[in-house]
């Protein structure tokens, strides 16, 4: 027998035992965390009537069954001066899979095909981040990952109709790709992305740059793989926002119109900055405090990811989310919403508490059991007490 050969026969039970060990992490990691957002629906469902109304068909869910059921132009609002709310703001994809699978599953309706779809986004985003934790940082950083991505305050999304677990999953894997040099995979999920949300541009941001360093690191030496996914990233975002445009008369200018007159706007934080003054200064719900205070935590969750040097597709991605949601005008309360497919951010906290189980285990679980019994009571507080729209 020759080397070679022995040295893959050595191999061989080594490679299955490590893929072995990485999949039974990956279904320990999803268990723990379909066991925290079932406490958080169960917990909804003792404290609120008709809970599977409030997970299905609330606020943004109702929009995207209107677009999934009639099609775009057939709900208009003027909820005050200077206000036109249209469902042109609200991106395809999601819409686009609740039509296919109410014309596949006939007998559930709209709102129950909404979920359904939400569900499975939400474990597919669950094993992605996984994934990404496992190549990074080892088995116990990336279950550490996916649990506190469980818990964080405003979790409860992940259960409800709305468009985060969709663009969460497509860019786990998307970023997985990425990490993994899989460039084709990487652009069309990216691609993908934007046509899930506004902020899905954030993971073609994250395939533009890595692809940038790579061009300048080998010297314009790549493969025609980096070149046709690069190209096909942003091509989601872009086709949905020019199709707007034409479809409002201004190509270029059309979509970020319709975006403004919701009160929407990208204006550096200075309209978020003065919306926080008057909070402070006045008082308010408890919302929007909780709201600024997750922001600030993800501003500081931003600076230790960019000091533990994490990968650059990691960083790209996080900070245009972050910079959305710190300098975009409009919906204060929302912010925490938009940071929620901003794992990356996480990566410090799970390394850190991943450092603190193996010296002092009982530490760790209390701070995540503390951190999960936030999240229940705060999503249960938003869904049936606090009355805003998440």
């Amino acid at each position: 027998m020759t080397e070679s050969s022995s040295t893959a026969v050595l191999d061989a039970p080594s490679a299955t035992f490590t893929r072995h060990r990485a999949a039974d992490s990956a279904l320990r990691a999803l268990a723990l965390f379909v066991v925290v957002r079932l406490t958080g629906m169960t917990a909804l469902a003792l404290a609120g009537d008709r809970p599977w109304a409030l997970l299905g068909r609330s606020w943004d869910s109702i929009w995207y069954l209107g677009i999934a059921e009639h099609g775009y132009g057939a709900r208009t609002l003027h909820p005050g001066p200077g206000l036109l709310y249209q469902d042109l703001a609200f991106f395809p994809l999601y819409p686009a899979l609740i039509r296919s699978a109410h014309t596949v599953l006939p007998v559930l309706d709209a709102g129950a095909c909404g979920l359904l779809i939400a569900w499975a986004a939400t474990g597919a985003a669950a094993l992605g981040i996984h994934r990404i934790g496992l190549r990074l940082h080892g088995p116990t950083v990336a279950t550490l990952l996916v649990v506190l991505w469980g818990v964080l305050p405003h979790s409860v999304v992940l259960s409800m109709g709305y468009t985060e677990p969709v663009l969460t999953a497509l860019a786990a894997w998307s970023l997985y790709a990425l990490l993994t040099g899989r460039w084709i995979w990487a652009g069309a999920l990216a691609a993908l992305a934007g046509l899930a949300r506004p902020n899905g541009f954030a993971v073609a941001a994250a395939v533009l740059a890595t692809a940038a360093w790579e061009l300048f690191r080998r010297r314009g030496r790549v493969p025609h793989r980096l070149w046709t996914g690069a190209l096909l990233a942003p091509a989601g975002w872009a086709a949905y926002v020019l199709w707007v445009g034409r479809r409002e008369g201004d190509l270029l200018g059309g979509y970020f119109a319709v975006q403004r007159a919701w009160g929407s706007t990208f204006d550096l934080g200075v309209g978020s900055a003065r919306f926080a003054k008057r909070m402070l200064l006045r008082g308010d719900a408890f919302v929007f405090p909780m709201a600024l205070v997750i922001v600030a935590a993800g501003v500081l969750l931003f600076a230790l990811l960019l000091l533990d040097r994490a990968p650059l597709p990691l960083l790209v991605y996080s900070g245009v989310l972050l910079s959305i949601a710190v300098c975009g005008s409009g919906f204060f309360e929302s912010k925490p919403r938009f940071l929620l497919p901003a794992f990356p951010l996480l990566l410090p906290l799970a390394c850190a508490l991943a450092r603190t189980a193996r010296t002092r285990p009982a530490q760790a679980l209390l701070v995540v059991g503390a951190l999960a019994g936030l999240s229940v009571a705060y999503g249960t507080y938003l869904l049936v007490n606090a009355h805003r729209p998440l």
